[in-house]
C-alpha cells in the first residue's frame, strides 16, 4: 500500500510538473512580446533566383565560393533588416544559383541593388598620423563621446583582385589555425611595399566594408605569401578563409527570377491553413472521444497539452513558418494520435483478455512500443534527409514534422502514462464499459 501511494505521489508530481508547463507555454504562446516567425509565402516578401558566374572558377574552389558568396549575402540581408532571411545554394550540373527568400520585405528594387553587389575586398594601412589619432579616439572613448572619431586607416591600392587564393593552415609549432594568403605578381609588390612602411603596424582587412581582421605586420613580407595569425579556432578560420575568397574570387552574379507575394495573400492562406488545422484537430479529438470513452477523453487532454507545448517551442526556436511548415505540424499531430490509438488498442485487448487496469496499462505501453519507436524512428530518418538535401520549402515541413515527432513522444511517456496511471487503485478502473 505504501509502494501504491508513493507511486501515485510520483505520478501527481510528474503531471503537476507538466501542467505548470503547459501554462507557462499558453502564456507564451499568446504573448505579444515575441511574435511567430512567418515566412514569405505567409507574411509576403520578395522571392530572388540568381545564378552565378562560375566559368572563371577552377572546379574544386566552385563549392568554398559559393559558400562564402551566400555568407556575404546573408550578412547584407541582415543589414537590410530582414529577420530570418533565407539563403541557400542550389546546384544542377552546369549551373550555380542563389535562392533568396526576403519576408516582409516590400521594396524589391532596393534589395535587388543591395544583394546584387560583388562582395568587396580591401585592405588598408595606418594613416600617417596614426598613433596620434589613435590617442585622441581613446580620450573620446574614456570621456564616453559620441562623435568626434576619426578612422586611422586609409584605403591603398590593394583589394581582393590580386589575391590569387586563402587556405587554412596549422602553425608549425603551436598548431594552432592560421591563414595563408597568396597574392598575384602585381600584388605581391604593393603588399610587400605596404609591409615595409607599416612593420609594428596593424593592416586591416575590411570585407563589404567590415573589418575582417587585423594583423599586425611583423616584417617586410615578399614573394606574394602572408599569414594571418590570431586567438580563432579552426572553423573560425574556415569562416574567414571562405570571405576571403568570395571577396577575392570573380564571382559575379545575375538575378534571372523575381517574385513578389503579398501580404493580402499571404494573410488569407495564414487565415485557411489555421482553419483546416483546427478542424482537423477538432475532428481527431471528437473521434477519440467517441470511440475510446474515457481513453478518448485522457488522449484529448495529452494532445491539447501536444499542441500547446509544440506552438510553444515552435516560437522559442524560432521555426519560420510558412504553409509547407504548416503541414508538417498537422501531419505530426496525425502521429501523435496513432501514438495513443495504438496504446488504447493494446490496453483493451489486455482488458478484454482478462488482466487487471494497472496490468493492461503496464503491457498496452510495452507491447505498443516497438511500433511507436519504428514509426517513429523511420519518419523521423525520412525528415532527416528532407531537412538537409531539400528545398527551403520541404525543409520547413520536415522541421516542423521532425519537432513534431519528438513532442509526441514526450506527451505519450509523461502524460498519456502518467493520466492513466491516477486511475490505478480507484473504483473508476473496475468500470470496464470506459475502458474497453
Amino acid at each position: 500500500m505504501q509502494g501504491l501511494n508513493m507511486g501515485k505521489i510520483k505520478i501527481i508530481i510528474t503531471l503537476l510538473a507538466v501542467f505548470i508547463l503547459v501554462a507557462g507555454a499558453a502564456f507564451f504562446v499568446q504573448s505579444p512580446v515575441r511574435p511567430f516567425q512567418l515566412g514569405l509565402d505567409l507574411q509576403g516578401g520578395i522571392h530572388l533566383v540568381y545564378e552565378a558566374d562560375i566559368s572563371q572558377i577552377a572546379p574544386e574552389d566552385v563549392d568554398s565560393a559559393m559558400s562564402g558568396l551566400r555568407d556575404v549575402i546573408e550578412k547584407r540581408v541582415n543589414l537590410f533588416g530582414v529577420k530570418e532571411p533565407v539563403v541557400q545554394i542550389e546546384s544542377s550540373k552546369n549551373a550555380k544559383r542563389l535562392i533568396i527568400e526576403l519576408a516582409g520585405v516590400r521594396d524589391s528594387n532596393e534589395a535587388i541593388k543591395l544583394i546584387g553587389q560583388t562582395p568587396y575586398l580591401e585592405f588598408r594601412e595606418p594613416k600617417a598620423n596614426y598613433e596620434e589619432i589613435q590617442a585622441k579616439n581613446q580620450e573620446l572613448a574614456d570621456a564616453n563621446a559620441e562623435t568626434g572619431y576619426e578612422d586611422p586607416f586609409e584605403p591603398t591600392q590593394l583589394s581582393g583582385r590580386y589575391l590569387t587564393r586563402a587556405e587554412l593552415g596549422f602553425d608549425s609549432v603551436s598548431s594552432t589555425p592560421v591563414i595563408n594568403l597568396q597574392f598575384n605578381d602585381e600584388g605581391s609588390g604593393i603588399f610587400e611595399e605596404m609591409t615595409s612602411r607599416n612593420i609594428g603596424k596593424p593592416i586591416v582587412i575590411f570585407l563589404d566594408y567590415e573589418i575582417l581582421q587585423a594583423p599586425v605586420v611583423q616584417d617586410a613580407i615578399s614573394g606574394g605569401k602572408a599569414q594571418i595569425t590570431g586567438s580563432f579556432s579552426i572553423k573560425e578560420a574556415k569562416q574567414i578563409v571562405q570571405n576571403l575568397n568570395a571577396g577575392a574570387l570573380p564571382l559575379p552574379i545575375a538575378l534571372i527570377s523575381q517574385q513578389s507575394v503579398g501580404a493580402t495573400l499571404g494573410s488569407v492562406s495564414l487565415q485557411q491553413s489555421l482553419r483546416a488545422g483546427i478542424a482537423g484537430f477538432l475532428g481527431v479529438l471528437l473521434f477519440m472521444v467517441v470511440f475510446y470513452r474515457a481513453l478518448g477523453i485522457l488522449a484529448a487532454v495529452a494532445l491539447l497539452m501536444y499542441f500547446v507545448l509544440l506552438l510553444a517551442l515552435f516560437k522559442l526556436i524560432p521555426v519560420t513558418m510558412t504553409l509547407a511548415g504548416i503541414a508538417g505540424f498537422i501531419l505530426s499531430i496525425g502521429m501523435a494520435v496513432d501514438v495513443n490509438i495504438l496504446i488504447f488498442s493494446r490496453m483493451k485487448e489486455e482488458l478484454k483478455s482478462g488482466r487487471d487496469f494497472s496490468a493492461s496499462v503496464s503491457e498496452g505501453f510495452r507491447r505498443a512500443w516497438p511500433s511507436i519507436r519504428d514509426g517513429h524512428v523511420t519518419t523521423f530518418l525520412v525528415g532527416l534527409v528532407l531537412f538537409f538535401f531539400g528545398s527551403s520549402f520541404v525543409q520547413g515541413f520536415a522541421l516542423t514534422l521532425c519537432i513534431g515527432l519528438l513532442m509526441s513522444l514526450f506527451t505519450a511517456l509523461f502524460v498519456t502514462r502518467n493520466l492513466l496511471g491516477l486511475f490505478t487503485g480507484t473504483k473508476l478502473q473496475d468500470m470496464k464499459w470506459l475502458w474497453k
